[in-house]
């Protein structure tokens, strides 16, 4: 075994596909007991190894040195085997510190709070100090400084989550609100599923600079990929493999008028991108155990739109999928952020005339125009992209696709 990454459980893990798009390596996962880690480490049968929980601290005395960043940072994340020699060192400060650069979050001179006190938030500390942070203050639970006193840190300019609060499968809950800190200019989010937790979405409501883990990820891997072969690796691929990881793993969610064609734009757009095709009008028919007239008729469309907005809220968590929504459901503000966690949200638009009204209950009760101009704004205020359906089902994906590679 020549590369590979060390940890107690290793479940679904994207280190092996960004370790070979990075520099062409075989890389395995070796999810290895507590018990098992210091013959791994004597037999030293290995080039090199990324370590993650939690055996950050646990191999910093297998090694032979340690780099002076990690021993400050008190884990080890890459241990490089050089001539038999185990030296250990930190990327993920190289990862964090690529993110906030690349997210346009400048911390030179400014007050940052650390949200959690675990391992990364001591590599979070010491990024920020190496950027030149003019005050840095971590928060946890218990302590001089917790999240019932938040308020004390009001002045906070950089807030960087480190604790696992918003991660999946507890997607769209905060650790905090950021009406505490009105002088923010920079949120940073260690966790990457979903792409976009509670707090990202909520600062890029208030166009703060942004950005979740998955650069974190992948640039701590890259700079973890140089230590192990000795060579560089350009800016150009790194940022190859987030874009390429992110159109993998992200939604592709399309809403619109009822009837312009998001089904059918739907599969043929799942098709040409490998992903799964979701319809949430089929999942909310198979959870009601009838069709949506019958829904409307018997239980009302609040009953509905309550429905809808829970199957909304499972959905949205998945990823990899393109999603078909029905046409009223931008009428709740709930179910944009469960859609655009993972999503990019493409908004199908047709000429009204071309609409057709059977078994839609609300095209059939409502003037289309009059629907067009209540609904027109909600569309726009959740929509990243539209897309005319104006001639074929195949033209409409393929613009689609066209755009997202834009993105």
């Amino acid at each position: 075994m020549e590369y590979g990454l060390l940890g107690e459980r290793l479940g679904h893990s994207f280190s092996p596909q960004i370790h070979k798009a990075l520099a062409g390596y075989d890389y395995q996962l070796l999810p290895t007991p507590r018990s098992a880690v210091e013959e791994l480490f004597r037999q030293r049968n290995f080039k090199g190894l990324n370590v993650t929980i939690p055996y950050k601290q646990t191999v910093i005395p297998l090694c032979d040195e340690v780099d002076p960043r990690a021993a400050a940072i008190g884990a080890v994340n890459t241990v490089v085997n050089r001539d038999g020699k185990l030296t250990g060192h930190n990327t993920d400060i190289d990862g964090l510190i690529y993110l906030a650069k690349r997210a346009g979050v400048d911390m030179a001179g400014k007050k940052v709070v650390v949200l959690g006190s675990g391992g990364t938030s001591h590599t979070a500390c010491a990024a920020a100090k190496e950027l030149g942070a003019k005050e840095i203050v971590v928060v946890s639970r218990k302590g001089e400084d917790n999240y019932e006193n938040l308020s004390r840190h009001a002045d906070a300019e950089v807030l960087i989550n480190t604790t696992p609060v918003g991660m999946f499968p507890n997607a769209g809950v905060s650790p905090v609100s950021l009406d505490t800190f009105p002088r923010l200019t920079g949120v940073l989010d260690v966790v990457y599923n979903p792409l976009r937790t509670a707090l990202v979405i909520e600062a890029e409501a208030r166009k703060i600079p942004c950005s979740c883990g998955l650069p974190m990820l992948v640039a701590q891997a890259k700079r973890a990929a140089e230590l192990f072969t000795g060579e560089d690796i350009p800016d150009n691929r790194l940022e190859a493999v987030i874009a390429g990881l992110t159109a993998q793993v992200r939604n592709v969610v399309l809403i619109g008028m009822p009837g312009c064609g998001k089904s059918s734009i739907g599969r043929a757009l799942a098709k040409r991108l490998g992903k799964e095709f979701v319809d949430l009008d089929h999942l909310i028919t198979d959870r009601a155990e009838k069709p949506i007239p019958e829904i409307f008729a018997n239980e009302g469309e609040d009953a509905f739109r309550k429905l809808e907005s829970q199957i909304v809220q499972e959905t949205g968590a998945h990823t990899g999928c393109v999603i078909s929504t029905g046409g009223g459901v931008v009428t709740r503000q709930e179910n944009y952020a469960p859609l655009h966690q993972n999503g990019v949200i493409v908004h199908i638009k047709r000429d009204l005339s071309l609409l057709p009204k059977d078994g839609r209950p609300v095209s059939q009760s409502t003037d289309l125009g009059e629907l067009w101009v209540r609904r027109e704004p909600l569309y726009a205020a959740f929509a990243d992209l539209t897309t005319d359906n104006g001639g074929t089902i195949e033209g409409a994906a393929e613009q689609i696709e066209k755009e997202l590679e834009t993105l």
